[in-house]
């Protein structure tokens, strides 16, 4: 059984909520706009409640899905490198995490730094509270030195308030890690990115997870395994919801549809309903009506090349200095650095 956080732990760990009651009224917008619009979509900021967190650290387990292995793999055996080419001339650092989930990753990253700095400031964001409050939990009570300052949170407030953080003489950086970028579409990426950049000093430095481009067999059995584990964390947002907003989702009478579009370079998934339905949602006092075959946008993974991430990284106020692969090139972790205004 896993022992209660101590005393001294916690006092560790500050958790400021961001979201607060809006949490709730984001959800109750969002919903009513994505399934009003046409075609209709849902948010994959949304996947990520207790059970999705669950779920995708499940997913991060299955055989097809080789991202989190190939992105571990490289962290397991260039983590002392990436931390030296982030701290450059020997600066002490202070590590931020935008979208760091259960943080289990994050650990090879805090380990290395440590190994050269005498204690550390994490701070992390994340929109799911639960995961953010264990992942750092997790780690304080494996690193007597490191300090947790964390904002459950969407990047647009998190971003403006890392800066709160920057020490003198110290160095930010940032870790963005999973190929989370690839959930952005490219004008999305790049504002992403920008508005980091405005937030950073120059000499500051970003570790971005890109997964690369690849043939489609391998991303579309990653994105729809056999065990329907990514079915159940994709077809778990009908189910929030459901118990969020008061919806009536037959989650059976939708199925997960997952596939990789070659000609725009991207993972596509969606919930597709197997029949025609109407599907009520009592807070928002809203019908839905959706006609067999129809399907609802949830996410796109855009895959990347090395040309396309040094282009992103020159259009956003960086300089793409390094980039590591697992032993396979399925994966990248791309070290950018803010180059002067």
């Amino acid at each position: 059984m896993r022992q209660p956080p101590s005393e001294e732990t916690t006092d560790r760990l500050r958790v400021r909520n961001l979201l607060g009651a809006q949490a709730g009224e984001s959800l109750a917008v969002d919903v009513r706009r994505g399934l009003t619009a046409e075609p209709k979509r849902l948010f994959p900021k949304y996947f990520y409640d207790a059970l999705g967190s669950q779920l995708f650290d499940a997913i991060c387990l299955l055989p097809e899905y080789y991202l989190t292995r190939a992105e571990n793999e490289i962290f397991a055996s260039h983590a002392r490198e990436i931390v030296e080419a982030a701290a450059a001339a020997g600066s002490k650092v202070t590590l931020f995490e935008l979208g760091s989930g259960s943080a289990t990753k994050t650990r090879l990253i805090v380990e290395a730094l440590l190994e050269r700095q005498s204690s550390l400031l994490y701070v992390p964001v994340d929109i799911s509270t639960e995961a953010l409050e264990q992942g750092s939990l997790a780690l304080l009570q494996s690193f007597l030195p490191l300090r947790v300052e964390a904002f459950a949170s969407d990047y647009n407030s998190a971003i403006p308030r890392l800066a709160e953080h920057f020490e003198e003489g110290s160095r930010a950086f940032v870790l963005f890690l999973g190929s989370n970028i690839g959930n952005f579409d490219p004008a999305g990426a790049r504002d992403l990115l920008l508005s980091l950049r405005r937030v950073l000093r120059a000499g500051d430095a970003l570790l971005v997870g890109a997964d690369l481009k690849k043939e489609p067999a391998a991303l579309d059995a990653a994105y729809d395994d056999p065990l329907g584990v990514t079915a159940a964390f994709n077809l778990n947002l009908l189910g929030r919801i459901n118990r969020e907003l008061g919806g009536d989702f037959d989650l059976r009478a939708f199925r997960h549809v997952g596939r990789y579009d070659e000609r725009e370079g991207r993972v596509e998934m969606y919930v597709e309903s197997r029949r025609a339905q109407t599907v009520r949602i009592a807070a928002l006092d809203l019908e839905v009506n959706f006609a067999e075959g129809e399907r609802v946008h949830t996410e796109y993974s855009h895959k990347y090349d090395l040309e396309e991430l040094s282009g992103l990284a020159a259009r956003t106020g960086f300089r793409l200095a390094r980039t590591w692969f697992d032993e396979g090139r399925r994966f990248s972790s791309n070290l950018l650095v803010a180059e002067d205004k």
